[in-house]
């Protein structure tokens, strides 16, 4: 049976917080009678892992509710039953969010449409107003509370993948010289690598305090992210040969000195093609680890 341990992250007491920053605020100058609701719903909108993400469901929210406002009025004034008239309303959301190239999720602006619908004692304008502001209260204690109270940094969290890309890449070799001529293969690199690049664009959608800094580490954890990649590349290429090339004594030893373990006895006498391809990727791969490893060291 797996155990899992309880963990309770920053992101979720900063969550918590932003809810009660943004309860106490609307509290007091709340606008409609669902003000609790809908600056909760604005304060935990704000909580993405990036600034980026923030905005976008900012966005999300004010977009939605005067959407949803503005095609009520419209819809609502047709003399026909108020199913039809709601989707009829869906319809014209959906389609008007296409016309835009908005990539917003338009379910907010349809469900304020079936509110003011359904709801013939509500005054679409009054409404509107009233959310936008209640909901704004909450999305502005919640960005303040994301962006400025620990914001999301995963640049450790970079340079630890990193970090083990270069064990991963330290067993792929002990592996492809270990001498049987079954060959490992790439593809958990590959994954890494692709989770990298993940954890990269998060990165870059972030808004840290010392901005110069984080361009900076940007550019230089890029770096060492292209260099990761060239060096799976080159395993991928040890990987394709038909069987393991004899290493020479000069590439064995650097592995040997690398810390990997060669169980591969073979000595070349005459070098042919495999044995030259497989010592030329490897060299590239011993050249390239020692690159990053003090790219990653001077970080």
């Amino acid at each position: 049976m797996t155990h899992r341990r309880l963990h309770v992250g920053m992101r979720t007491v900063k969550s918590a917080l932003a809810v009660t920053v943004a309860l106490l605020i609307v509290e007091q100058y709340g606008a409609t009678a669902s003000k609790m609701i809908f600056a909760l719903i604005g304060a935990l909108s704000a909580m993405e892992p990036t600034f980026k993400g923030a905005v976008r469901n900012c966005l999300t929210q004010i977009c939605g509710v005067v959407f949803g406002a503005v095609f009520g009025v419209v819809v609502g004034r047709l003399p026909v039953d108020a199913v039809w008239v709601i989707g009829l309303g869906v319809i014209l959301i959906i389609t008007a969010y296409n016309f835009l190239g908005l990539t917003l999720s338009p379910a907010l602006p349809c469900i304020i449409l079936v509110t003011v619908c359904a709801n013939p004692d509500i005054v679409p304008a009054a409404y509107a107003l009233g959310r936008i502001w209640d909901t704004a209260i909450g999305l502005g204690a919640g960005l303040c509370i994301n962006m400025l109270l620990f914001p999301y940094n995963n640049s450790r969290q970079i340079r630890r993948a990193l970090s083990g890309l270069d064990r991963e890449l330290m067993r792929f070799l002990e592996d492809f010289f270990d001498g049987d001529e079954e060959l490992p293969d790439t593809a958990e690199m590959r994954k890494r690598i692709a989770e990298i690049d993940r954890q990269l664009s998060l990165f870059a959608d972030q808004r840290l305090p010392h901005r110069k800094r984080q361009k900076r580490e940007l550019g230089q954890l890029r770096h060492c992210d292209e260099m990761a990649k060239d060096l799976v590349a080159e395993l991928t290429a040890l990987s394709r040969l038909p069987y393991p090339g004899r290493l020479s004594g000069e590439i064995k030893q650097r592995l040997a000195n690398s810390g990997a373990v060669v169980l591969d006895t073979r000595i070349p006498t005459e070098p042919n093609a495999i044995d030259v391809v497989t010592n030329y990727h490897v060299d590239r791969v011993l050249a390239l680890r020692r690159k990053l490893r003090e790219s990653l060291r001077n970080h």
